[in-house]
């Protein structure tokens, strides 16, 4: 059996609903997406608030357990569910938020505005995995410290990661300190102790774990994505300056756990069914090795999002200029590895992957200079400053400023789904 989920009556283009912002063109949330996300309605002082499970629709929640439809507050028990459950569950949504449908009536009550709630984290990330599949991104960065080896040798042949730092992970919105860290100077002596000059973002996908796998029993590749149960935004900060002294012989440590923020929304396997691509090696590439390797993986493992980044400083604020945009590109150009293949790889030793965990892709960068998926590689590493529309530069992220990250499916055939907004600001 094939995990690559297929294009059901639920992807329908001519599908609409009765809530009638899901009906918008260039809707994030229309009836064909119904992505999954934990939410606290606003707090009464006689009662305590839970958080509850909901699904996007337009510019409206889904209150999935005042619909009658699960019967747990717990997201993490609700994405172990099987492939065939979960496909049961996107159709009855479906079915029910469809125009004409019988559920109206009962289901306007367990309907919220979704400027009306507190977004939270949408499930328990047990552990977070980052992985390095930007090809492009890579190889530029590694130009900068490397010119006569960008990369190394093993890149091309084993999904590169490293164990991230969940408990800072935080939801869009999340306000964050500058980190503090060693730095040293090339030209200096010994390093010194401070804040971060050279504060960076990184625009990645974040892979959500549904069902998980005994401790010793790997994850085949054509079981992979039965696996995972979504797709979410991510930024995973960086202090550019305490990483380049910290990171041999280990790699990644301060530089990288002291925040992370998320996406509220979990796009699910499902929805994404009618927006896969060929995952394709150009020529003269090493072939991946046998357990990374399958049929379906070719035939559709990469996922074909679009991806942007925005920037808003202080000072925009203060002006009521709206955010920038940075850059654009798209997930199935930069990713050298799927995420079946970062499944299959994180569990081939024996590791026990659980409900909730999370896995980064890493930086998704393009291979032209304005695909680039941070300021690192936008600027050459600080050489050249980018300027902005009213006049102000950045070579790396200052205090006030809100980075966001946005996603969306487009493709002939098919409506247009996104993936939200994750956004977060620095605030010194």
């Amino acid at each position: 059996m094939t995990s690559i989920q297929s294009v059901d009556s639920t992807h329908d283009p001519k599908l609409r609903s009765w809530v009638d912002s899901a009906n918008d063109t260039g809707c994030d949330f229309p009836i064909q997406n119904l992505p999954f996300g934990t939410f606290l309605r606003q707090p009464r002082p006689d009662r305590r608030v839970l958080p509850a499970i909901g699904v996007a629709i337009g510019d409206s929640i889904l209150d999935l357990r005042m619909a009658r439809l699960i019967d747990t507050d717990d997201m993490n028990e609700l994405i172990a569910a099987t492939p065939e459950e979960r496909v049961a569950l996107r159709r009855a949504i479906s079915e029910g938020l469809a125009e004409g449908s019988d559920k109206q009536a009962a289901w306007q009550g367990a309907l919220v505005r979704q400027d009306a709630v507190t977004m939270q984290l949408p499930c328990r990330i047990g552990d977070y995995t980052d992985f390095y599949t930007g090809i492009h991104h890579a190889t530029t960065v590694g130009k900068l410290f490397r010119p006569d080896q960008p990369l190394m040798p093993n890149y091309k042949w084993v999904p590169i990661g490293y164990h991230g730092r969940a408990s800072s992970i935080g939801v869009s919105g999340q306000r964050f300190k500058r980190p503090q860290g060693q730095t040293k100077a090339p030209d200096a002596a010994e390093p010194g102790f401070g804040p971060s000059k050279r504060l960076d973002y990184e625009l990645e996908l974040g892979f959500v774990i549904g069902r998980g796998n005994v401790l010793g029993e790997p994850i085949a590749i054509g079981e992979a994505e039965s696996h995972l149960f979504g797709v979410t935004l991510l930024n995973d900060w960086s202090a550019r300056d305490i990483q380049a002294w910290e990171y041999q012989p280990l790699g990644p440590f301060l530089a990288k756990n002291f925040a992370s923020t998320l996406s509220p929304w979990i796009v699910t396997m499902e929805a994404l069914a009618p927006f896969r691509a060929a995952f394709e090696r150009a020529a003269g590439e090493p072939q991946p090795l046998p357990y990374l390797d399958g049929a379906a993986n070719r035939e559709a493992g990469a996922l074909d999002i679009t991806l942007e980044v925005w920037l808003q400083t202080e000072k925009m604020r203060a002006d009521g200029q709206p955010a920038v945009r940075l850059s654009r590109g798209n997930s199935a150009q930069a990713a050298y590895w799927t995420a079946a293949q970062l499944v299959a790889h994180h569990t081939v030793n024996g590791c026990n992957l659980q409900p909730g965990d999370l896995l980064g892709s890493g930086t998704l960068s393009g291979p032209k200079p304005d695909e680039a998926g941070s300021l690192l590689e936008l600027t050459l590493g600080g050489k050249n400053p980018i300027s902005l529309p009213n006049g102000e530069r950045r070579t790396f992220l200052e205090d006030g400023d809100t980075l966001s990250l946005r996603g969306f499916c487009e493709r002939a055939g098919a409506v247009r789904i996104g993936l939200g907004e994750v956004s977060g600001t620095v605030v010194g």
